[in-house]
């Protein structure tokens, strides 16, 4: 089958896309990996160095913060103030659950130390 807009690139990796559908097949392409050592083998120590670079990061808590910076510094801060450290930093922010729509009492804001404080964990953490 000809495809007279697609033109053809040489590279040295092979990516795959494949579109799923519930209709039969106008044509197979059979393909045979060889895994192991040698001339047109896939070597599997590479495959495993390449898969632990896409490895995703641990996704970093709130909790891990705070017990970072009580560890570190051994003064607690609220989940409040480190959001408002990621705020000002433009870090993406998730909707709270818990959120209020008033607060009772206006929140003071946090102090120098303890921004530093946050700004420090977020990257010990590599969110910055």
């Amino acid at each position: 089958m000809d495809y007279p807009d697609i033109n053809p690139v040489v590279s040295a990796h092979v990516e795959t896309v494949v579109m799923l559908s519930h209709k039969k097949t106008d044509s197979v392409i059979n393909v045979k990996v060889e895994f192991g050592e040698g001339e047109g083998k896939v070597p599997l120590d590479n495959i495993a160095k390449r898969a632990e670079a896409y490895k995703p990061k641990e996704c970093v808590t709130y909790k891990m913060i705070k017990e970072y910076i009580e560890a570190k510094y051994g003064f607690k801060v609220h989940t409040a103030y480190i959001a408002e450290v990621k705020r000002e930093l433009g870090l993406p922010m998730y909707d709270a659950p818990n959120a209020v729509e008033e607060l009772k009492q206006p929140r003071k804001p946090p102090t120098t130390e303890k921004v530093e404080a946050i700004k420090d964990a977020l990257k010990h953490f590599e969110v910055i």
